[in-house]
This record gives C-alpha cells, structure tokens and sequence, in this order.
C-alpha cells in the first residue's frame, strides 16, 4: 500500500486546481490531512470511443489523489452509457444499443492508463451491480427523490418549457449514478459542474444505505475547437487516441482566449510557469507562440517528446513553410470528382458537408481553390486534395 501522503500545500493544490466547487470542502479537506486513506471514484459513459481533453480534467485529478496514496476507482458507466445522461443536453439523449457501447468500449482502459497509474486503480464496470437490481429495489431509491427535484434541473425546465419531450427513463440516470457510489464505498466521487444533481443523488443514496456521504470535487467544463462545451456530440474534441500530427494541429487551431484555461486545468505545468505565460501574453508576445508551447506540451502527455517535436516540425512546414507533408493518405476513388473522394477518403461525412465545405472556400486541389458551387470539378492521379489547413490526400 503507498503511504498517504498529507503535504497541506498538495492538498490544497488539490483542492483548487481545475476544481470548480467542493461539497464539503472543510470535511473533505480534514479526512485528507488525518491520514485517512480514501476511496475517490470518477465514472465515465463510453458513449464513443474516444476519451477526449475535457474528460482528461477530472481523470488528472484522479491521478493527483493517486499520487497522494489514495485509493482511486474508474468506473466505466457500460450499463448506464445505454440509458444515457441528458445532464448537458438540450434535447433527449437516444439510448445506445449494448453493441454500440461494447464497441466504444474497447479501448477505454488503455486511453485511462495515459493519464491514471492503471496498475493501481480498481477498474469497474457498473453492469456488474446495476444489471441485477429488481424493481423493488429501484423503487425503494426512486423514493428517496422528488420530481420536484429532478425538474427543477435547469436543463430539464428549460426543455420543458420549449415543449420538448422528456422521458421517464432520463430521471433514472441520477439513481444508477448515485448507486454506483453505493456500490464501490465512495468517499469522494469527481464530475463536472453539469452533473451536479447526479453527484449529489449519490449522497442521498448512501445515506439511505447507511454509508457516510461522500465529499464531491465538480471540475469546470472546456470549450472545445468551435467554442461550445468540449463533447463528443458535437465533434469539437481533442481526442486522447488522436495522433501526434492531429492533436497539435487541433490545440492550434484553438481560440488564443482559451490558453490558459487549457495549461490550468488539461495540464500539470506548474501554475508559477503558467502566470509567467499570462505575463508574456500581457506584454503582447506573439500568442502562437505560447500556443505551440501548450501544443508541445498536450502531444507530450499522451506521446512523448520525441512525437511533440516531429508534430511540431510538421506544423511548421505545412502552416507557416506553406509546404505539403511529405506523407499523406492515398485513396483510388470509384469516381474522380471531388465531392465523392472527399467522402471517400473520410474527410467528409456525407456529400452535403462537402459541397459546404467547396462553398466556404475550405478544399483546394493542387493547393487551388476549388470555386463555391463546382460539385463536378474533376481530380486526377497524383493530384494533392487539401479541406481546411489539416487534412491532405492524394490521388491514387
């Protein structure tokens, strides 16, 4: 067992770093200096595939409690990613088919173990407990809430209010959340400010099984590429499985505004170094500078060096130099218009999002501009398709 660790200065680090509120932060504090070795759980749905940078704020915090000698749990929500959590949603969450979560699943415990010590975590599935209650016993938690409660959610009201559809099954998801305390023994459990009511419906329930109320840490929420909340929904993500090439292009292409915020709380720069980057940005240095800086430091995390300084270089070439990268993605098309091996290659979704793309001016053929409404324009072998400053391909 490591030895806990109860530096007043790290608690307090811990307690404030990338935290958002805590509930109750004197207990939560004085457990933590008396030595007491706690058990802090941090749950994530497997609702895609990819653990993304704002996952990666509550799973850094994880990691700090672990270096302090405590006990950390992960929980992956399998059973729960089904039923889905509209905590952040404006509309109904559709339920994931079993199949479509075991997918998104696979690789979930090695994205963790870029972040968190996997060898010392307790790593659960909460099918293994939510699977086997009856009735009775949902019953007998669902009693320990109102629907007042649940429709006094900001999100819910206001969905409710527009006439929107809210499902029964949306206020189980607090239950099965809170359960999952119950289940693992929590002490403290981590999530973002928009699960307040399910981290606290996990309070209610251990109280009502008898354990002591877990203390909880609410991380605040990052803007992801597009400026809305970071969510794989909307696909604005910085994905902890992205290549070294993509995720420095995409911390580059960030909004300067958003910087600090990204060293504070989806890095562990030492918050000394990070006020003398809010120093450089004061005294008007240029700010992609200091965005290449937290880029480096971002590929690092979840490469290495090595991989930081080769995206870097290419980022350079290609952005700054004007150059094509030496390699590049081959695709033989089933025909020779651009829209279809847009699609083709992946980089499109449908024709739709490539004629917009070809309007918005975003696709060059041979580092031309393909001109708005020219669906037909041809490409040819070894022609060279660019969408955007990020995505090239070439023509087999």
């Amino acid at each position: 067992m490591p030895k806990i660790i109860t530096d007043k200065k790290k608690i307090d680090k811990l307690l404030t770093r990338g935290v958002e509120e805590v509930i109750d932060k004197k207990h939560l504090r004085a457990r933590m200096l008396s030595g007491k070795r706690l058990r802090v759980k941090l749950g994530i749905d497997p609702t895609s595939s990819s653990l993304h940078l704002g996952r990666s704020i509550p799973l850094l915090k994880l990691r700090d409690f672990q270096e302090l000698g405590h006990q950390v749990v992960f929980i992956v929500g399998d059973f729960t990613a089904v039923i889905g959590d509209t905590s952040d949603k404006e509309s109904e969450r559709p339920m994931l088919t079993p199949q479509d979560v075991q997918k998104n699943l696979k690789s979930y415990k090695e994205q963790v173990a870029k972040i968190v010590d996997i060898s010392a975590c307790e790593f659960r599935h909460n099918s293994e407990w939510l699977t086997g209650l009856n009735y009775h016993q949902i019953g007998e938690q669902a009693d320990q809430f109102s629907l007042a409660e649940f429709l006094a959610r900001e999100n819910i009201k206001k969905r409710l209010d527009a006439g929107k559809r809210v499902s029964l099954r949306e206020l189980l998801y607090p239950l099965m959340q809170g359960y999952d305390s119950v289940a693992v023994k929590a002490d403290v459990e981590l999530g973002g400010t928009d699960q307040r009511f399910n981290l606290l419906s996990g309070r209610t329930l251990q109280r009502f099984f008898k354990q002591e109320a877990q203390d909880i840490i609410m991380n605040p929420l990052v803007e992801g590429l597009d400026g809305r909340k970071m969510s794989s929904s909307w696909g604005n993500t910085i994905n902890l499985t992205d290549n070294p090439d993509t995720m420095y292009g995409k911390v580059m292409s960030m909004g300067d505004e958003l910087m600090i915020k990204y060293f504070t709380f989806c890095t562990r720069v030492p918050l000394t170094d990070i006020k003398n980057v809010e120093a450089r940005l004061k005294k008007k240095e240029n700010p992609r500078d200091i965005k290449m800086q937290l880029a480096r430091v971002i590929v690092e995390m979840y490469h290495n060096k090595k991989s930081a300084s080769a995206a870097e270089e290419q980022f350079v070439k290609i952005f700054q130099k004007k150059d094509a990268p030496n390699e590049m993605p081959e695709v033989k098309p089933s025909a020779y218009d651009i829209v279809v091996l847009l699609v083709e290659a992946g980089i499109c979704k449908s024709k739709g999002e490539a004629r917009r793309v070809i309007d918005q001016g975003g696709v060059k053929i041979n580092d031309k501009k393909v001109a708005a409404q020219n669906y037909s324009a041809m490409v040819k072998k070894g022609d060279i398709v660019q969408k955007g400053s990020r995505w090239f391909v070439k023509v087999k």
